[in-house]
Formats: C-alpha cells, sequence, structure tokens
C-alpha cells in the first residue's frame, strides 16, 4: 500500500447511482428472462452503462441494433430511452413480443409531443442530436418536429406558423442548457406553450448534489459512462461550480496523480451506474492513498415504477 501524503476524506454525494427509470429498465429485463428464458432481444442498449449490459448478457439478454435481428417471435424489449411509433410498427409487422421499458418520464415527454403535434403545433425538442431518448420522442410524430441542441439553432429554426409552437425537453439535460434556448423561443414565438422543463427529478436531484459537493471538495469524480447524457451532465455541473470533475467507467480509469495536493474528493454516479461501481472507487482510492469517508446529506427517492410486461401481438 502507498502511504498517504495528505489526509484524504472522500465525501459521497447524495443521491447517486441507480434511478427509478433505470431500475424498472433493469428489473424488466431480469424478470422477462425469469419467464421466457434466453435469448430476450433488447433494441439498443437498455440502459447507458457497459457492466450493467454484460451482466444482462451473461443472463441472456442479447442486445441488437436493427429489428431484422430478432427472429420472427422474438422477444423484443424496447431501452428505458424510448422509440419511435415506426420502431413500434416495424416490430408488429415482424411479428415479434415487445416489451416496453421507456421510463415512464420519457414516456410523459412522448405523450406532450403528440399532444401539442395534435393541436397544430410545431414542437420543438431541446436536447441532443443523434440522442436515443431524443430520436424516439421526435419519431412520435411524421412531421412538424424539429431538435433544438444550441441557442443558435433556436434561433435559427423555422416554424409552420410563429402563432402555433411548442416545446418540450430531454429528460436529462441541465438547466443551464435549456435557460437560454428558452429564452430566446419565447423571445421569437410570444406564444408558444411549453413546461419549465422536462429535466427529471432524479438529473435534477443528482445535479443539485453535485453543486452542494462542489462547495466542499477539491475533485469530483463522476461513475458513469462516455455515452450517459446525464453522468456527463454532472461532471458539466461540477465544472460549471467550480470544481474539476473526471468522468469515469469505473476505478481502472483512475489515475493516481489526479490526487496530489487534494484534501476532499466528491464521488457520485450517474443514473445508470451500479453502485458496485462506486465502492470499487472507494477502495481503490483508500487501498493506495488512504482515505476517511463521509455520506454528504441530500434527498431520498423513494419513486418506484413497475416493471414492464410482455405484449402479445396476434
Amino acid at each position: 500500500m502507498i502511504q498517504p501524503t495528505t489526509s484524504l476524506e472522500i465525501i459521497l454525494a447524495q443521491p447517486r447511482g441507480f434511478c427509478a427509470g433505470v431500475e424498472r429498465a433493469i428489473e424488466t429485463v431480469r424478470l422477462t428472462l425469469i419467464r421466457y428464458g434466453a435469448p430476450v432481444y433488447v433494441l439498443h442498449e437498455i440502459v447507458h452503462n457497459l457492466h450493467v449490459l454484460n451482466e444482462l448478457e451473461q443472463l441472456g439478454a442479447v442486445f441488437v441494433e436493427d429489428l431484422a435481428d430478432i427472429p420472427t417471435g422474438g422477444i423484443c424489449i424496447f431501452s428505458a430511452h424510448g422509440v419511435s411509433r415506426a420502431v413500434e410498427l416495424a416490430a408488429r409487422q415482424l411479428g415479434l413480443k415487445t416489451v416496453d421499458a421507456t421510463c415512464p418520464l420519457v414516456g410523459s415527454v412522448h405523450r406532450m409531443v403528440e399532444k401539442y403535434h395534435g393541436e397544430g403545433c410545431d414542437v420543438l425538442i431541446i436536447g441532443h442530436h443523434g440522442h436515443p431518448e431524443v430520436i424516439g420522442a421526435a419519431g412520435r410524430v411524421a412531421d412538424r418536429v424539429h431538435v433544438i441542441s444550441s441557442e443558435h439553432e433556436a434561433r435559427q429554426c423555422h416554424v409552420a406558423d410563429p402563432g402555433k409552437v411548442a416545446y418540450v425537453t430531454q429528460t436529462t439535460l441541465s438547466r443551464e442548457d435549456i435557460v437560454g434556448i428558452v429564452e430566446i423561443f419565447k423571445e421569437r414565438f410570444p406564444d408558444i406553450r411549453g413546461p419549465a422543463s422536462n429535466i427529471c427529478f432524479a438529473t435534477q436531484n443528482r445535479q443539485d448534489a453535485v453543486k452542494r459537493l462542489a462547495q466542499q471538495t477539491d475533485l469530483i469524480l463522476v461513475v458513469g459512462s462516455k455515452n450517459s447524457s446525464n453522468s456527463n451532465r454532472l461532471r458539466e455541473v461540477a465544472e460549471r461550480h467550480g470544481t474539476h470533475g473526471h468522468l469515469i467507467d469505473d476505478s481502472s480509469d483512475l489515475e493516481l496523480g489526479w490526487f496530489d495536493g487534494k484534501r476532499k474528493i466528491g464521488i457520485t454516479a450517474g443514473a445508470s451506474a451500479p453502485e458496485r461501481l462506486v465502492r470499487g472507487v472507494v477502495d481503490w482510492i483508500q487501498e493506495r492513498r488512504g482515505a476517511t469517508i463521509a455520506e454528504m446529506g441530500g434527498k431520498k427517492e423513494h419513486v418506484h415504477f413497475d416493471p414492464a410486461v410482455v405484449i402479445e401481438r396476434e
């Protein structure tokens, strides 16, 4: 063991890690495998975390990028990020049994997109181009939908009728991502309709915890996969509030030099990251530098979503 040169303290964010939507998606895959046996096919990554995907693969889940890779009559689970109407229709035409593991909060965005579109509005979706959640939400309607990822795009977008415009937001953004864009929308389209945001409670709670953590620490480690939107936002929130952050998949990404001259290390985890990965990071630091551990006070989350079930197609 390397002897510590400074007294190091680890502060764990609260809340951190799995959210209710991720727990629901993972539980859905596990229960479907128990009920129907392997293989069970999952369209795209059920959640954005490599460790979770590997564990589910070992149980018999098969992750595919195309419905055509699933045999007729097979069971197909839609990921927590949701899918378009075209994907739902294609699955039906291919004779697949489907399980919709879309996070209920993402599902609420789908319903808003459909509602606004049905009322004749152009729908502006604030979110990242190419993100599966945004692709699914935009694909709930056939036309008059626009993905807006920046203030520049907010100024440049064209709508059919400036008096009939509405907006929604990706659930895993930060408030800072949307404030300027919404202001531009309201300036250009005074009658625009939309929520304050669709950022989910779990995303917001984890970001608020990182803001508090940044006031107490010299460095923040965010455990989460590189393609996880909410994990990337946590690192950005840390940086925005004055504390350098690293996004790491697990303890294998850690570098000893990061801790030189540091006294307080904050650790959090994205909504798709298992708690065991956090413990692995804590153990790595303790073994090499020695450290005390403290849990930061924060909101306790008690929300639970029931798992999805197979929809049989005739």
